[in-house]
């Protein structure tokens, strides 16, 4: 690179772009106040269809999607279901790989680390005995989730370790899943 050459992009990020939503947020909070929806229908048995579109960011609505993302969900035969989409928590977990991996790429963008590869593999344990009641000390959600990072980069691996500390630090996701969120649960109609 020449010297009078400028990084705008790093990881796939315009690294001035979020530069300049962080300063907007900064400067103006309410900017910051996001609203995710889902909209989602039972089929049959476990298996379910979920729908996301429209959400509110940045001050505004947004309605750049022109479709919905359609994500169905269903268990294995071994579950009793008919495979018709990945389980609940297999699509938590995905949730969980998606926002803490998304996290790290764009602090890696904004700390100027450049990522060339980056995947991970995580594994939650869940008994059943919780799920069905059979044992009220045996929690009904994920025991204990492990994500395990392989990263390629040409930081040494102390930064890509701090880098892994900001992410954790600041996954929407991961402090959803490592704090209590209160989740209200109504019938309306």
């Amino acid at each position: 690179m020449k010297t009078h050459d400028i990084v705008t992009t790093l990881n796939g990020v315009d690294v001035e772009a979020l530069g300049a939503m962080i300063e907007d947020i900064r400067a103006k909070p309410a900017l910051g106040q996001s609203r995710f929806r889902a909209h989602n229908t039972w089929i049959q048995g476990a298996h379910n269809r979920t729908s996301v579109q429209g959400f509110y960011a940045g001050g505004r609505e947004d309605e750049s999607r022109e479709q919905p993302f359609v994500l169905d969900s269903d268990e294995p035969p071994l579950l009793l279901g008919q495979n018709r989409g990945a389980n609940a928590v297999e699509i938590a977990l995905t949730a969980l790989a998606s926002c803490m991996t998304g996290t790290l790429v764009y602090y890696g963008a904004a700390m100027g680390i450049e990522l060339e590869e980056v995947s991970a593999e995580l594994e939650g344990a869940l008994d059943q005995a919780g799920l069905f009641g059979i044992d009220e000390a045996t929690r009904n959600g994920l025991q204990h989730i492990r994500i395990d990072y392989t990263i390629k980069s040409p930081e040494p691996r102390q930064r890509i370790l701090e880098l892994m500390g900001v992410a954790q630090k600041f996954s929407p996701l991961y402090d959803m899943m490592t704090n209590p969120v209160p989740v209200s649960v109504r019938l309306v109609n």
